[in-house]
């Protein structure tokens, strides 16, 4: 859309207010609402003033006025709200230079599709992430100086099976067996065509959804491929929805990695292939029938895997996910069909335009703009170097002997560490100026001192279980 046409749209739709989203530096979807009154043609070029320094990770209070510049071609309805209400994202500018906000995620993402054409790589990064996410009945959970707790319940989880209750049909999920049962063991069938009649109906296509693996309402949702920037704005839309959507059916949906203690956390295996004049870079005859361009994209993911981890997988969360031994991709090797390496190569077809990688570490708890942003800047630094990503490992890894285990690389086990490989590791990012010096610096700080150090200081719930008696 133009600005001309939304705010025709607006006239033909009724319109009353106007919500402008963007992203914190972490990568929640912020908010503002305006009386449609105040959109014209000049607000898409002029934008909307707001309070930067009450962002997290944003400016400084001294400097806090920035701008909310409208896209056109993102304005959605809200499917949700009582009034009438189209959505627009916007891009973050400085008030002052009129430059993008070099913290703003996706303006990121905007100058890392801007490198890669200037590259002459490519002038297209496709991006499918297969986002899951829990679905549970009830959610509650606080800390203070002489407690901690948490619980979450849902009537399909394998721990209600023994509930002495007229409503206890007796068709729970076992652990690590949720994957594709049938209703009436999947009590969520409904709830996800919801989500996914409601996504199509924003504009984004999806491919397909079902249960996932572990009991207690996980699901996923596959979205059909798109840019990178498109599809940044449709996970951001895809959370929106499915959280609004969960709550409509008297249910919470979180996008938390690991939940559940001894079941499978929720990942986002990321599909990611390069294009240029419409034709795929990564088909070939190489192996897997990739191309030595696919083959060196995936080197430079392999060597820069656990410098990735800290914007791909970007809470201490997470590693509770990424454990040796479990189903979650640690080995930091490449495979065809093999799930338990971090990139698989997936041969569902032969057709050439279907050829891609499958980056499996990642999880939903990320900002997509930076994740993405940062996959692309990594692949773009393989392919340029030519990095070699050695030999493939088609055997099961987990059956592999002690001391051919122990030769493979693995992803960081912490978010600490993740954060010290970043540190290390991150000249790739800086390319082009996609990612400044000042956003890795700062990502690092915030993590650390917000995230890292608040679960450190910490006493654990299960210390007690462990040590109360010592």
């Amino acid at each position: 859309m133009t600005p001309h046409e939304v705010l025709r749209l607006i006239q033909q739709k009724q319109i009353q207010f106007i919500d402008l989203r963007f992203m914190d530096f972490p990568g929640l979807w912020q908010h503002t609402t305006l009386p449609v009154t105040e959109l014209d043609e000049d607000s898409f070029i002029h934008g909307f003033g707001f309070d930067g320094s009450s962002i997290r990770g944003w400016q400084a209070i001294n400097e806090s006025d920035m701008l909310l510049i409208p896209v056109a071609d993102t304005a959605r309805m809200d499917p949700f709200l009582k009034h009438p209400t189209l959505v627009l994202i916007c891009d973050v500018r400085d008030p002052i230079t009129k430059k993008e906000y070099s913290r703003d995620p996706r303006s990121i993402s905007r100058k890392c599709v801007a490198y890669l054409e200037k590259s002459g790589i490519a002038d297209t990064a496709s991006f499918g992430p297969e986002l899951e996410f829990f679905v549970f009945d009830y959610a509650w959970y606080d800390q203070g100086t002489n407690f901690a707790k948490y619980h979450v319940g849902s009537k399909e989880g394998v721990w209600g099976r023994g509930e002495e209750s007229k409503d206890n049909r007796g068709y729970q999920v076992r652990l690590k067996e949720g994957y594709f049962p049938c209703p009436p063991m999947d009590t969520l069938q409904d709830l996800r065509s919801d989500m996914v009649a409601c996504l199509m109906n924003m504009g984004v296509p999806v491919e397909a959804h079902h249960h996932e693996v572990a009991t207690g309402g996980q699901c996923e949702i596959d979205m059909r491929y798109q840019d990178l920037v498109t599809m940044a704005d449709n996970v951001m839309m895809y959370k929106y929805i499915a959280k609004n959507i969960a709550a409509q059916h008297g249910k919470v949906a979180t996008f938390m990695p690991k939940p559940l203690f001894e079941d499978n956390g929720s990942g986002m295996h990321v599909h990611f292939s390069l294009w240029k004049e419409g034709k795929p870079l990564f088909a070939g005859n190489r192996y897997a029938g990739m191309s030595e361009m696919g083959l060196h994209a995936i080197g430079g993911i392999l060597k820069h895997a656990a410098a990735l981890c800290a914007l791909c997988n970007p809470t201490t969360n997470s590693y509770k996910r990424l454990v040796p031994g479990y189903e979650a991709p640690v080995n930091l090797v490449y495979s065809s069909r093999n799930r338990s390496a971090a990139v698989r190569i997936p041969m569902y077809s032969e057709r050439p335009q279907t050829k891609r990688l499958e980056f499996r570490s990642p999880d939903s708890s990320c900002n997509p703009y930076l994740a993405f942003s940062a996959i692309t800047m990594a692949a773009i630094d393989g392919i340029k170097n030519k990095i070699d990503p050695g030999e493939p490992i088609d055997r099961n890894l987990y059956e592999l002997p002690p001391e051919e285990l122990a030769k493979i690389a693995t992803t960081p086990t912490s978010l600490e560490e993740a954060l010290n490989a970043l540190e290390d590791d991150h000249a790739f990012l800086l390319e082009g100026g996609v990612f400044t010096a000042d956003v890795i610096h700062y990502w690092i700080k915030y993590k650390r001192e917000n995230e890292v150090d608040a679960i450190r200081v910490r006493p654990h719930p299960f210390e007690f279980c462990m040590y109360f008696d010592i």
